[in-house]
């Protein structure tokens, strides 16, 4: 069984190993744990005007994301590889990426600190776009804008999931790199585990897409899936987007959707953001990268048995009654 944690003791620490200079504690919103910052933009997001030719990518942080952002914009752009070379946070941008970072005192205290404004105003930057707009999100169904809830917009929205134990492992390492955590791993499983860290509780965050997964303008993919059959997958979301993709296109996306080559690709492996968090001192892993190993069942050599075993078991708990796995 899943031990039973103590609140008041996992705020404390959740507190404690969050604290930065760009995070100011944390909320719940809608059972959701979220930076302090997120509630004042809530209300916008909630009534948000939706197009119904807009593509939403939407997960749980570090399951896949930047790896379907890069193959979705592609498709819906008929594998414009030269306009690909333009930054991907500029092409999909990250809906509410402004209350993961607040940067307000930031910029107040350091005039040489200026971050670009689809970091510093990420909604204002979206409203600029034009449409049709590509965007992610890591936001759960629920916290989407009331058009898509109720169904009033039906855009296009492509969902990828990533089993729990090496989400887990990817999320602490990120949350090291950019998001100015400073506890241990083991404290980080436990924040995970009990639904403290940043869009969890991770299976309600899942569930709200599986359980919609039948409607039309939603495809659901996990990241397992990428890893054994990417061009399948590639050709299930051309399908999805009403798109035409010969063999060797095909092809020459897979090729550029490989894990070597999206890690050496400035354009999607958020140097911008790491280096200007070197830059600042900002990380808690100087010499961590944003895209590290990619790889299926990490968790078998970064968990301890007693970690392994408490998440499976809670999986357990968590699926039991449910049409759903991960096969792995």
């Amino acid at each position: 069984m899943v031990r039973i944690e103590n609140e008041e003791e996992l705020d404390a620490l959740l507190d404690k190993y969050f604290t930065c200079k760009f995070r100011f504690g944390h909320v719940k919103v809608k059972g959701v744990t979220m930076p302090k910052r997120f509630a004042e933009m809530e209300e916008d997001i909630t009534n948000w005007e939706v197009n119904d030719g807009d593509i939403w990518v939407c997960s749980f942080p570090k399951t896949g994301t930047t790896w379907t952002q890069e193959m979705v914009w592609l498709i819906a752009n008929d594998l414009d590889f030269a306009g690909a070379e333009e930054n991907i946070q500029i092409r999909v941008p990250f809906l509410e990426i402004s209350s993961i970072f607040d940067y307000r005192d930031l910029r107040k205290t350091n005039k040489d600190f200026n971050p670009p404004v689809f970091l510093d105003d990420s909604l204002g930057y979206i409203k600029s776009l034009p449409s049709p707009r590509l965007m992610k999100t890591h936001l759960l169904w629920k916290m989407l804008p009331k058009q898509i809830q109720d169904g009033t917009k039906q855009p296009k929205i492509v969902y990828i999931t990533r089993n729990p134990k090496d989400t887990c492992i990817s999320y602490y390492n990120h949350a090291r790199l950019l998001e100015g955590y400073s506890g241990s791993f083991d404290t980080f499983c436990r924040l995970f585990l009990a639904g403290k860290v940043s869009y969890t509780p991770f299976w309600d965050h899942l569930f709200s897409f599986w359980d919609r997964r039948h409607l039309p303008n939603v495809l659901f993919l996990k990241f397992e899936e990428l890893k054994a059959d990417l061009p399948g997958v590639i050709r299930k979301v051309a399908a999805f987007l009403e798109k035409d993709l010969s063999n060797e296109q095909v092809d020459k996306l897979t090729e550029h959707l490989s894990f070597e080559n999206m890690k050496r690709n400035p354009a999607v492996n958020y140097e911008l953001v790491t280096d200007l968090y070197k830059k600042f001192q900002l990380t808690q892993a100087p010499d961590g990268v944003f895209m590290r190993s990619g790889q299926i069942g990490e968790y078998k050599v970064k968990m301890t048995p007693e970690q392994i075993k408490e998440f499976d078991d809670w999986t357990e708990e968590n699926l039991r009654g449910r049409d759903f796995s991960f096969d792995i």
